[in-house]
């Protein structure tokens, strides 16, 4: 079993905290079908890999970052290949920081110094989704979305805001500022999908035409075989294919993965 990046450094009360999605997504990756699709994709080694450059894997919402740490510091067993560049991005701060710390001690951990290629940490970018990225630059891209039904979604945060000091806060304006922060990783509106509609929306321009990959977690609730079937009848020589089940049911919250690509 592949150890999991330490996270004891993160504040969760303002980042989420890793639970059964997040383990979903490296049990996912690090399973042995999925580790050996990968590796035929991006190996430069394989006769079937389209391209010997380093792959770019982007994880929109990387809270604490231990699904894009993890996918970092095991790239060898995961994509066949050392030389991996990893870019985070979340709408919180705090959850860059945090992610920022994770991937690059989870990578000073597991990689040998003697190696020639190494992953490579690209920085953490406060944005929304996507939106900082040239078109067809992602070559993986992750999103473990906020997908609980809620009546309506938080106030993204603006662009380039800092972490705000709570010593000055009341305890009640602490907590409102604290539940703010949280309720940015879960709420997704209706049907939970609000934020993931944009998300898909925006996978095919995205993606590096050749060999981009999406990996799209999702509840019950979210209906996924219709995401499924929008996905394949909308997008003429796409599959979605559900890769990863949580095989626990909390009671909707009955979680899969979806992997999404040209062909």
């Amino acid at each position: 079993m592949l150890p999991t990046p330490s996270t004891s450094h993160v504040s969760f009360d303002t980042v989420y905290e890793p639970a059964e999605d997040s383990y979903l997504f490296l049990d996912t990756l690090s399973s042995a079908a999925e580790a050996a699709w990968l590796t035929n994709r991006f190996n430069p080694d394989s006769s079937d890999s389209p391209s010997s450059t380093a792959p770019l894997l982007v994880e929109v919402g990387s809270g604490s970052g231990v699904v894009i740490a993890f996918a970092a510091a095991n790239s060898r067993h995961i994509f066949g290949r050392d030389d991996i560049l990893v870019l985070p991005i979340d709408v919180n701060n705090d959850a860059c920081r945090a992610t920022r710390q994770t991937v690059q001690t989870a990578i000073a951990e597991k990689v040998d110094k003697a190696q020639r290629q190494q992953p490579q940490f690209a920085g953490s970018l406060m944005a929304d989704l996507v939106s900082p990225l040239k078109p067809g630059c992602v070559d993986v891209l992750l999103f473990n979305p906020p997908y609980v039904p809620t009546p309506e979604l938080p106030a993204m945060p603006s662009t380039g805001s800092t972490t705000r000091d709570t010593t000055t806060l009341s305890r009640s304006e602490k907590f409102d500022y604290e539940s703010y922060l949280l309720s940015l990783s879960y709420a997704g509106g209706a049907d939970g999908m609000e934020i993931t509609n944009r998300f898909i929306d925006a996978i095919p321009s995205t993606l590096n035409p050749e060999r981009g990959v999406a990996y799209l977690l999702l509840c019950a609730q979210n209906k996924p075989e219709q995401v499924k079937a929008r996905i394949v009848q909308n997008w003429p020589g796409w599959t979605a294919e559900i890769v990863g089940r949580s095989g626990v049911q909390a009671g909707w919250e009955k979680l899969i993965i979806l992997r999404i690509c040209r062909g």
